[in-house]
């Protein structure tokens, strides 16, 4: 056996003839009687304490101990008192991913399992507060996909602590928890109409934008870590290389999950629109630079060059087309 039985009812003593005879303690008839100990794989002591008539159930216990031990699968018992809280503050200081994912990440755990679920222990969690808590994820009208992501990020972190040995299964994965399910929908894109509408109701240096998003496909943050190096109007492709990322401690650029090549024409009168948007937004027109925002600033001799490569590419790439942007109908008469 791992420990030993300990009963706190009696005690043994030596008499006046050498035997050692059983005689009662001073807590007699008060308290837990029996007391499991053993010693744990950190090599401190640990116990449960029994009442009196359950002797037997304390060498059930310590003997599931002892054979978890030998499995290789024990948990301390003490070990699931952390608090869900706690857990979550472990957990995420462990996550090694990229600043975007990680900030959306703890913003879901400390928005929306936190209040509910972070002042109970992880060993008293049950599928039924697993069950209860998306119920009122759906009651404060979150989107069905986002209550998704939630689930698969509360889920997640608690596979970490049955992997960590703090619990010994996650009640997210019990069969009678649901994920939510997202609601099928058609995606509807907007109509040409529509964007080059948008895109005249913006002013002059965010116009690019709309260009880059809805002519090339590309992301937000794709958008706005886009260099003047990555664009090559002469063969009609940016490439979207570093990303804006949005971090606990600001704006940063990293690279994004693919990189992603589009071309910044779309056909006819949109490739003039895109070139007027992109001489509206170089060095020498009075409107900012188009470099990312974020990151790493290249010294100004490179800065200048870059610039310098991207202007003649557009003068080359789109001599002779517009030299201002009056919107969608500069675009439609090319």
């Amino acid at each position: 056996m791992a420990g030993h039985i300990q009963d706190r009812w009696f005690k043994t003593e030596t008499n006046s003839d050498g035997k050692t005879v059983r005689i009662k303690s001073d807590r007699h008839g008060s308290g837990l009687r029996y007391r499991a100990r053993y010693i744990g794989p950190d090599g401190t002591e640990k116990s449960k304490s029994f009442p009196d008539g359950q002797k037997r159930l304390a060498e059930k216990w310590l003997s599931g101990i002892e054979a978890d031990m030998a499995r290789g699968q024990y948990i301390d018992p003490r070990a699931g008192r952390l608090t869900v809280r706690q857990h979550a503050e472990r957990w995420l200081a462990s996550l090694t991913m990229d600043p975007s994912t990680f900030v959306s990440t703890e913003t879901r755990i400390r928005l929306h399992a936190l209040p509910h679920l972070g002042s109970r222990s992880l060993d008293s969690l049950r599928p039924i507060h697993i069950r209860e808590w998306l119920r009122k994820l759906e009651d404060g009208g979150l989107a069905p996909a986002y209550q998704r992501v939630i689930f698969a990020n509360l889920n997640a972190m608690l596979a970490a602590a049955v992997d960590d040995r703090l619990i010994s299964h996650n009640p997210c994965r019990s069969s009678s928890v649901k994920a939510p399910k997202p609601e099928p929908r058609r995606i509807k894109p907007w109509r040409p109409e529509r964007v080059l509408a948008v895109r005249s109701a913006l002013p002059g240096r965010y116009r690019a934008t709309v260009d880059l998003a809805g002519g090339c496909g590309m992301r937000q943050g794709e958008v706005l870590g886009l260099a003047v190096d990555d664009v090559d109007l002469k063969a009609m492709r940016c490439t979207a290389r570093l990303s804006a990322l949005r971090k606990s401690t600001g704006a940063a650029t990293g690279e994004p999950s693919t990189v992603r090549h589009g071309s910044v024409m779309a056909a006819g009168g949109y490739c003039a629109m895109c070139a007027s948007s992109a001489r509206a937004t170089l060095p020498g027109n009075g409107m900012v630079r188009v470099l990312p925002p974020f990151g790493k600033a290249r010294t100004p001799a490179a800065r200048q060059s870059s610039e310098k490569r991207t202007r003649e590419a557009v003068n080359r790439a789109f001599e002779g087309g517009p030299d201002s942007d009056d919107g969608p109908t500069a675009a439609q008469g090319v």
